[in-house]
């Protein structure tokens, strides 16, 4: 009988922690739910998610380093990363509602500040230029979307409701609702409009077959002239 209690008191502070857990990352988790269709309910994404994990352990390493422990602060950063295979330096500030999405690789610079409701994908790296001290590091909107292996570095910022497509490098500040593509990162304005934050790639228009299209435009209205 006793060992019983024992266990129905362990589930029961198991289940009060992830409660915990659930009110205070709900913007997070509820982001994860919107924007990955593998994401089944809440407590899938609390347990298995890595992404939720890094955010968790970042909020710590921040409360620890605000606390002057910095020491401890990159300790807990570090652990995060091995367990992770995610980097987010305790001093990086970071809005609600972020999604890093399978996030393998993702190293978020010290001086880099996130927006809400912002997605990133694996590989992705908010990284500094040169050995300069104070703000080195990129400042991301709100509502923005950075795709797998993109680079954003130096003190730049990224506007709201922006794409950075896959393994661009962007080392330029980037208007609102753009679509950035290439090496080094081309911009595509796409009319003011809002660019969608799901998970869906195909609306990434490239400038390159952009340009060529409108030449081939073009060609066309010479020759009916």
């Amino acid at each position: 009988m006793i060992i019983l209690y024992i266990l129905v008191g362990l589930t029961l502070i198991y289940a009060l922690k992830l409660f915990i857990i659930y009110e205070l990352f709900r913007p997070e988790i509820d982001a994860t739910l919107e924007k990955d269709p593998a994401a089944r309910n809440a407590l899938e994404v609390i347990l298995l998610y890595q992404g939720l994990h890094a955010i968790i352990f970042h909020r710590i390493s921040s409360f620890l380093l605000r606390h002057k422990l910095r020491f401890m602060a990159r300790f807990i950063s570090q652990y995060a990363r091995f367990l992770t295979g995610i980097e987010i330096h305790p001093g990086a500030k970071i809005g609600k509602g972020l999604v890093i999405d399978h996030g393998y690789g993702v190293v978020i610079g010290e001086t880099s500040i996130i927006g809400e409701n912002v997605l990133i994908y694996q590989g992705v790296t908010l990284g500094g230029t040169g050995k300069q001290k104070g703000k080195r590091h990129p400042t991301i909107g709100n509502n923005v979307v950075i795709g797998a292996g993109a680079k954003v570095l130096g003190d730049i910022v990224i506007g709201d409701n922006s794409y950075v497509g896959a393994n661009a490098v962007v080392i330029k500040d980037i208007p609102h609702n753009s679509t950035v593509v290439g090496i080094p990162g081309r911009i595509t304005k796409q009319d003011g409009k809002k660019i969608d934050t799901g998970l869906e790639h195909s609306h990434i228009i490239d400038p390159l077959m952009q340009n060529l299209d409108e030449l081939e435009k073009r060609i066309q209205n010479l020759e009916k002239r």
